[in-house]
């Protein structure tokens, strides 16, 4: 966990009364001299100072390693009821929800660091990562330090970190944007994930802009249902965590948004007219499209992107239109939009002198399998091999459905396996298919390997490859053991085993 710089102070007693813990009274005879200097939520993460987050989990309460955590100086814990009726070792704040105190504290602690920058969040279920890429890329490009927080990777300017998830718990939030802010990034661009709105990462965190893609299923082993899905993203289109809001309307979610959002709102599509931000031309052309794009008060910016497929052009939209939004100059945004390259793993070209197209992509969503491959249509000439698994722990529900989006979009579509975790693989594929009627060329093969290679044995002139599901990660867990695994890697030598 990064931490900034500068030193930070609470004294526990204005922490008890800013959360409102049950005990407060209580806490306020104790807190004499104690200053809580950091908040953490994980032990091995404890620095002399910290105050400790006991968070309930589904298999083991937090509270469960404050032992560990006192050793490493923790000067204060909080918790549930339960978990304080398993401690006595420091002065414990009672409170219902400790993710949310936890993020009060932080905020609180660094100052609201996401107030004293441009905060930018994007959510929907695809294209987070790629719109938050090219945001990023702009603002680099016109000289405007920025820091990025995502699926792929956290960048503090040119620095890099490594991304344990899509949005960090809200300690290692707060602490990172007081960083940015310490080495004067003027921006943040972020992806705020359904589980992070859910689960109060970004609570007391503000943004100037948010931006809604689409939404499709997905994650419906954790919301149970697209309604808990859709109420979980408007969230963040409130004046709780948001100013104003970008909202693609072409989805029929992003329409009920625009249609009930309680903040301003810019609304953007690929061709209705009606929108405030919309393409006024798409010329496809060998190295990706020319674009018109007509936005607020009449601008028009016109230029050419590498960037494949109609719905990375609404990502190349949104980015645009928050860039405008942000002070970026029309003329800067049509000058930088054909050096911009998306995301790792993002259609990605593996490109070995060979005289087929290969493609590497993170869809892992049934809507997401579906448009990459009608991208992929767009361009080929020749037959369209795809690969996909569907990953194990996460939402069965979409499994049929992501098979029956492969079979129906590809001329060969070939069933693996992609990150079984604790799940039978076979299993999992016996789901994929069970609703699809697999052609004779189509084929399962449950080694992921030996299916890539599949598909570039028989990809000729014109045809294209497309890996789906994994993207830029570069590890396969199977009953608990990460091995690496890249895709990319893995295509690339595939192909030069081809030659």
């Amino acid at each position: 966990m990064i931490r900034p710089l500068t030193n930070f102070s609470l004294n526990l007693s204005e922490v008890a009364q800013l959360v409102s813990a049950e005990n407060t009274e209580a806490i306020k005879k104790l807190a004499a001299g104690i200053e809580i200097t950091g908040v953490v939520h994980s032990d091995s993460e404890v620095e002399a100072g910290d105050i400790f987050l006991a968070i309930p989990g589904t298999k083991v309460h937090g509270a469960s390693f404050i032992a560990a955590a006192v050793a490493r100086g923790a000067v204060a814990v909080v918790t549930d009821l339960a978990g304080a009726a398993l401690t006595s070792a420091l002065p414990t704040l009672v409170v219902k929800d400790v993710r949310s105190a936890g993020a009060m504290i932080a905020s609180s602690l660094y100052k609201d660091p996401t107030r004293d920058l441009a905060t930018i969040g994007i959510t929907g279920t695809n294209g987070k990562t790629t719109v938050s890429t090219l945001l990023y890329q702009l603002f680099a490009g016109a000289g405007r330090e920025s820091g990025l927080i995502g699926t792929i990777e956290t960048r503090i300017g040119s620095e890099v970190l490594k991304s344990v998830r899509t949005t960090p718990e809200a300690p290692e939030l707060q602490a990172l944007s007081a960083v940015m802010r310490e080495r004067h990034m003027r921006s943040i661009v972020m992806e705020v994930s359904s589980h992070a709105l859910s689960m109060n990462r970004v609570k007391a965190s503000h943004f100037a802009i948010v931006g809604f893609t689409n939404l499709s299923q997905d994650h419906l082993d954790f919301h149970k249902d697209m309604e808990s899905y859709f109420a979980a993203k408007a969230k963040l289109f409130t004046y709780e965590y948001a100013d104003l809001g970008f909202i693609n309307i072409d989805n029929e979610y992003g329409a009920r948004l625009a249609a009930q959002c309680e903040i301003p709102v810019v609304t953007l599509s690929r061709s209705n007219s009606a929108a405030q931000w919309h393409f006024t031309a798409i010329h496809t052309i060998a190295s990706g499209a020319e674009i018109s794009i007509r936005g607020n008060g009449g601008i028009l910016i016109e230029s050419k992107t590498s960037l494949l497929g109609g719905y990375n052009l609404d990502n190349l939209l949104m980015a645009v239109a928050i860039a405008h939004e942000s002070g970026i100059d029309p003329v800067e945004i049509a000058a930088l939009i054909p050096a911009l390259t998306g995301a790792p793993g993002r259609v990605e070209p593996i490109s070995l002198g060979q005289n087929f197209t290969a493609l590497v992509d993170y869809a892992h969503s049934p809507d997401a399998v579906e448009k990459v491959l009608a991208a992929a249509r767009e361009f080929t000439t020749g037959k369209v091999i795809a690969v996909l698994g569907c990953g194990g722990d996460r939402d069965a529900t979409k499994r049929p459905l992501m098979g029956q989006a492969l079979a129906s979009g590809s001329d060969v579509a070939i069933f693996t396996s992609d990150n079984p975790r604790s799940e039978s693989a076979a299993e999992i594929l016996r789901q994929m298919t069970a609703k699809v009627d697999i052609n004779e060329a189509s084929k399962i093969i449950e080694d992921r390997l030996a299916a890539i290679s599949y598909a570039v044995n028989l990809a000729s002139v014109g045809d294209t490859v497309l890996i789906l599901g994994k993207g830029h990660e570069v590890g396969q867990e199977v009953a608990g053991v990460i091995t690496p695994f890249d895709d990319r890697l893995t295509l690339a030598q595939a192909i030069e085993a081809k030659k």
